[in-house]
């Protein structure tokens, strides 16, 4: 739709109805009528104002979408097709100034200050956009009849993780992808199993069924951009009769810009980016990848994590620099890392006043990932809490210095560990015997800082087992906007 000819010249202005201002003012829309060249749209039809002739019908509100209406009135000065001005509400002085009029409005107040545009109320902006705007989504739809349940479709369909999803409607979508500026069509990853291509308009369509936000997007975006890297192995992850999932820890600034909670209980429910935006990963991989359990999907048992696991490092307070950085980052920078873990694994220790003491104890801990005679071919991630933390700032240790000794602690002879070791069958192979074993693979080992500032517990979240160059390998990308 062109809104103005290109050699048209004077005046348009949108009104509506239930607007006071609007109502106000109607004697000065005639007298503007009958002087200079008006557009004039009504958004209730032409029947609004009665009495003015040649009222354009834009109940359809595609005049005021195009305009960027958010006011009404708003009256616009138009030359050879082009705006050139405009002002919102009814200010008798404005409007003499735009129009030329010098006796406009006389009879009228000095000032009202109008109403907002229907093109604005709630759900709006995104109809419209649907409606007229130049995205345009390619996904294909889908009829709801209208006594149909959508909630239950989405079960029927096998779209769900076994809990409801929120309708993806093209206004959701469409609101869904302002939080980002990539194009609704770029590819973003091959995803797995099926390895389908995976676009921006697929991510934000699981987003939207995950609950997420706009907001969310971008990390959404990152998550799956790094599920889809061969060196992830998501297929592999999906594969495996292992525990394992897809957890996601986010750093930088974007952490606080969405509100993503690192403090008490930074790995459970109650916040809404933490539980969704790991949720919309899980199910793009189901309903892009096809990897849905019972399928591909071989787990044994699995874990409530699967249904989505995301949580941010508590990085404001840290002492230690954050994983993010050990692993090539700036502090400016937000990233997203993706780990194949499997449940948590809490570490209880009151007790420990001393570095050395409480490094034994997390120790005793991480020997216990997948099975305590493993060795060599494990990853996990150690969440060092803020009352932890505090026994190794206090000592001076930095994060190296804590590795160094964390790993002497993690590094056994390995005729303790081999198969039949303590009358237990399950162990490293006989080879091993005479030689010293470290428990996780080189770069195996992520340490994160994140929870509440109470309470002297840490935590493991264990690693899917690997072998060589099988398995996973935890993979850090930025976010992009």
């Amino acid at each position: 739709m062109t809104i103005f000819p290109s050699d048209f010249s004077g005046f348009a202005l949108v009104v509506k109805e239930d607007c006071a201002t609007c109502q106000l003012i109607v004697p000065a829309i005639a007298q503007l009528e009958e002087q200079k060249d008006l557009l004039l749209y009504s958004q209730d039809g032409p029947e609004f104002p009665a009495g003015v002739p040649k009222v354009i019908d834009d109940s359809e509100l595609e005049a005021s979408y195009r305009l960027g209406i958010e006011i009404a009135p708003t009256i616009i000065r138009v030359q050879a097709g082009a705006e050139i001005q405009r002002r919102e509400g009814w200010q008798r002085s404005d409007w003499r100034d735009l129009t030329g009029m010098a006796e406009l409005g006389e009879a009228l107040p000095e000032f009202s200050p109008g109403c907002g545009s229907k093109s604005v109320d709630p759900g709006m902006p995104e109809l419209l956009a649907y409606r007229y705007g130049d995205t345009a989504l390619s996904a294909r739809r889908i009829e709801v009849a209208e006594l149909e349940d959508e909630h239950e479709l989405a079960y029927q369909r096998g779209w769900s993780d076994g809990l409801p999803v929120v309708p993806p409607t093209e206004e959701r979508v469409l609101r869904m992808l302002s939080g980002t500026t990539r194009s609704p069509d770029e590819i973003v990853g091959v995803a797995p199993p099926d390895y389908v291509a995976c676009t921006v308009e697929k991510v934000a369509i699981n987003a939207v069924m995950a609950g997420c936000k706009p907001e969310y997007l971008p990390v959404v975006l990152a998550a799956v951009e790094a599920a889809c890297l061969d060196e992830f192995c998501m297929h592999g992850l999906l594969a495996t009769t292992y525990f394992s999932g897809p957890v996601v820890i986010v750093n930088g600034p974007i952490v606080d810009k969405i509100g993503m909670n690192w403090g008490t209980n930074a790995l459970g429910q109650g916040n809404r980016a933490n539980s969704t935006i790991g949720r919309a990963l899980q199910l793009v991989i189901r309903n892009v990848g096809g990897g849905k359990p019972g399928g591909v999907d071989r787990a044994a048992l699995g874990q409530p994590g699967k249904v989505g696991f995301c949580f941010p490092e508590r990085e404001h307070d840290s002492y230690w620099e954050s994983l993010a950085m050990e692993r090539g980052f700036s502090p400016e920078q937000s990233t997203v890392t993706l780990f194949a873990g499997d449940g948590v694994y809490g570490i209880a220790d009151q007790t420990s006043r001393e570095p050395k003491s409480l490094t034994r104890s997390i120790a005793l801990t991480l020997r216990t990932v997948r099975h305590g005679k493993a060795f060599g071919a494990s990853d996990a991630i150690l969440i060092v809490t803020p009352e932890h933390m505090r026994v190794f700032r206090e000592a001076g240790w930095s994060k190296a210095r804590f590795r160094e000794e964390l790993e002497a602690c993690l590094t056994v002879d390995g005729s303790e560990v081999i198969k039949g070791a303590g009358g237990i069958a399950e162990g490293m192979p006989v080879k091993f015997a005479d030689r010293r074993v470290t428990k996780f693979r080189s770069g195996g080992l992520l340490i994160a800082h994140t929870g509440g500032g109470a309470g002297m517990w840490s935590a493991v979240i264990g690693g899917w087992a690997a072998t060589g160059r099988t398995g996973s390998i935890p993979v850090t990308i930025e976010i992009k906007s």
